[in-house]
């Protein structure tokens, strides 16, 4: 009753809200899902997910749980779980994700690494057998 803890369930609510027409400047640190309509400059940190919307336009890095990025973003983003850039999404910087996903019509110039979602550790490169005398390289998980 007293003094629950914080269930992940909370860290997903979008309590914090930054709508069209509002512009912020400065760091954003957040215990709960944050969601941005208008323009952020600085960093933002969400314990929950951070959802970049349409109108939004955001000029950070960005490190939350899962990142959906529907607007415009100029930083480097961090997701511990799922990065999602949707079709008229665009991010102009380099991501680390656990899972990644871009739809067609997005826009992503930057760099990727690719983490195991539960540890947080860089997936290991193997390699694969040779073929025709050339050597090929793939990601896989190890």
């Amino acid at each position: 009753m007293f003094g629950r803890k914080k269930t992940n369930r909370q860290a997903n609510l979008f309590r914090t809200f930054i709508g069209e027409g509002c512009m912020i400047e400065g760091k954003l640190i957040c215990e709960t899902g944050l969601r941005v309509e208008g323009e952020v400059t600085g960093d933002i940190e969400s314990a929950g997910d951070v959802v970049i919307g349409s109108k939004g336009t955001v000029r950070s890095d960005i490190t939350a749980r899962d990142v959906h990025i529907v607007g415009k973003v100029y930083g480097n983003v961090t997701a511990k779980g799922r990065l999602t850039l949707s079709k008229n999404g665009m991010l102009q910087g380099d991501l680390r994700a656990g899972t990644l996903v871009i739809e067609e019509g997005a826009i992503f110039m930057g760099s990727s690494l690719m983490e195991k979602p539960e540890t947080g550790k860089p997936v290991k490169e193997l390699p694969l057998p040779e073929k025709k005398g050339k050597s090929q390289r793939t990601q896989a998980a190890g």
